[in-house]
């Protein structure tokens, strides 16, 4: 997946950032945080991890689905495969 090691580094932080989120949140509900606050939280981690995705998926669409000298059924499995992660995704 060459898309993501061009990108490594800014995944890489985007995934601590998503941490750093996580674990704030555990502490925010260990210490019975404001449920405002609470809520917040949560959706930036869902925002962080919408974000991620989208950068990742745009990369495999552009490097895989749009990739010269496939053959229609290479491109029909990658299509395939990428809706099926995408099924799983939006669960």
């Amino acid at each position: 997946m060459a898309h993501t090691v061009t990108g490594k580094n800014r995944l890489i932080t985007r995934v601590r950032r998503i941490k750093g989120q996580a674990d704030a949140l555990e502490r925010a509900l260990a210490e019975e945080g404001d449920c405002l606050a609470v809520l917040q939280q949560i959706a930036a981690i869902r925002g962080a991890v919408n974000g991620l995705m989208t950068e990742v998926l745009e990369g495999h669409v552009r490097e895989h689905l749009g990739a010269e000298g496939l053959t229609p059924a290479q491109r029909q499995d990658e299509v395939d495969a990428l809706l099926g992660v995408l099924r799983s995704y939006l669960k």
